[in-house]
């Protein structure tokens, strides 16, 4: 609500008699008034807030007290110029007197009432004038004096809505930035969740192919060994029966993988199937059954290594590994033992070599102790390092770690770098 500091209405009417009354004689003759010096406006205006034209020498006094407090309290600057009739009576006519006022004045809402009919607002910094005239319009009723009055609350009220507008423009500008970015970050999880699948799906073709060569050469090697199960004691028969359930095994699951990780299940089946291969051979030929030993280091495809040896990889330690009588021979004498080589971006390179996505590969043959002890500190110490902070595709279920016979690896990210120096593809140690 507009707040009126003086609402008389005889003071209207004298004010408007005034002006009236000043401008007669002028009309009268037929010319137009004599306008004020600009520089009489401007001192006024800077003074109290309100300029009345010398030849308007009967405004009361109480109507002039009541402008000047209006301009006074006002928060916005208002400033008052009354005019004799004819003095301004258009909007060129009002910017001929009051732009080299406002000038030097400066910035405010400017009321200029110019005989008893026009008022006009205008200034320099305030678009919407028009807006404020209106308002003080309706505020006055018609009464001149409470029109005049209400030009502060008029123009305060513009100015906040004005106000209120831009802070709603840059509510605007906000939210679109917070639609931008959360957009953004949609965008860059859908983009990392699609990359990071296609990876998934690369490693697990990759492994998948590892796998299936490894299920295809135990099940060359059952079907080499041809045996006559109604001719042997119920001990090779129960050897070689686990034999060919292990391969089965080991064939059904490798139908089934969906994730990298998953393989550990088809070479654990495959560490039991090649065990039970070997014990079958040393019954039949009458030689004692060997012991449950880890799978060759060099190439789990050998089956169950015979003997520990010393070797260090390229540049690295030495370390106690396990070997199958062949590649134990080979590293004896210093020859190159038969490693399993895998395919990792269209490279064949050393299963040990060959990334983190592998190790679930690695655990299945060989279970924790062996992956704890052999491979510590070698291409599997960051896979042992990661797996047990979490790693990259998750840590999963270690607490069947640790049976030789395909021991349960665990969960299966392993999350290092085997690319090069001071990680394990460099073998920098």
């Amino acid at each position: 609500m507009l707040r009126r500091l003086v609402t008389p209405t005889v003071l209207t009417a004298g004010l408007a008699a005034a002006v009236v009354t000043a401008s007669a004689m002028p009309a009268a003759a037929d010319t137009a008034p004599e306008l004020p010096d600009t520089q009489d406006i401007v001192d006024e205006l800077e003074g109290d807030g309100v300029f009345i034209d010398p030849s308007i020498d009967q405004i009361p006094a109480a109507d002039e007290a009541a402008l000047e407090a209006a301009a006074a309290g006002s928060d916005v600057p208002v400033y008052y110029v009354i005019l004799p009739t004819g003095a301004a009576g258009s909007n060129s006519g009002v910017d001929a007197v009051m732009e080299p006022v406002m000038a030097e004045v400066g910035d405010g809402a400017y009321g200029i009432l110019a005989g008893s009919d026009a008022f006009l607002v205008t200034s320099p910094n305030i678009e919407d004038t028009e807006a404020i005239r209106e308002i003080a319009l309706s505020e006055g009723a018609g009464n001149q004096i409470d029109t005049l009055t209400a030009v502060p609350d008029a123009a305060e009220s513009v100015e906040s809505g004005a106000a209120s507008g831009g802070g709603g423009g840059s509510a605007l500008v906000l939210l679109a930035l917070l639609v931008l970015v959360v957009a953004a970050g949609g965008w860059f999880v859908y983009n990392s969740r699609r990359k990071r699948a296609a990876e998934k799906a690369k490693q697990l073709a990759e492994i998948r192919q590892m796998a299936t060569e490894d299920v295809v050469r135990l099940g060359e090697d059952v079907a080499r060994l041809e045996i006559d199960l109604t001719a042997v004691d119920d001990a090779t028969r129960a050897d070689y029966t686990r034999a060919i359930d292990s391969y089965d095994q080991a064939k059904s699951l490798l139908d089934t993988i969906s994730e990298p990780d998953q393989v550990r299940m088809v070479t654990s089946a495959l560490e039991d199937g090649r065990y039970y291969m070997s014990a079958t051979r040393a019954r039949m030929s009458g030689a004692p059954v060997p012991e449950r030993r880890g799978p060759c280091f060099f190439n789990p495809q050998h089956g169950p290594s015979s003997e520990d040896v010393m070797w260090a990889p390229p540049g690295g330690s030495p370390r106690s590994v396990t070997a199958c009588p062949a590649c134990a021979q080979a590293v004896r004498t210093g020859g190159q033992p038969d490693v399993r080589l895998v395919e990792v971006n269209g490279e064949r390179r050393p299963y040990y070599d060959a990334g983190p996505a592998y190790s679930p590969y690695a655990g299945g043959y060989f279970g924790m102790d062996m992956m704890m002890g052999m491979f510590t500190g070698m291409m599997m110490g960051s896979m042992m390092g990661s797996m047990l902070g979490g790693g990259m595709m998750g840590a999963g279920d270690m607490g069947d770690a640790g049976d030789l016979g395909g021991g349960d690896f665990g969960g299966g990210d392993f999350g290092g770098d085997f690319g090069g120096g001071g990680d394990f593809g460099g073998f920098d140690f």
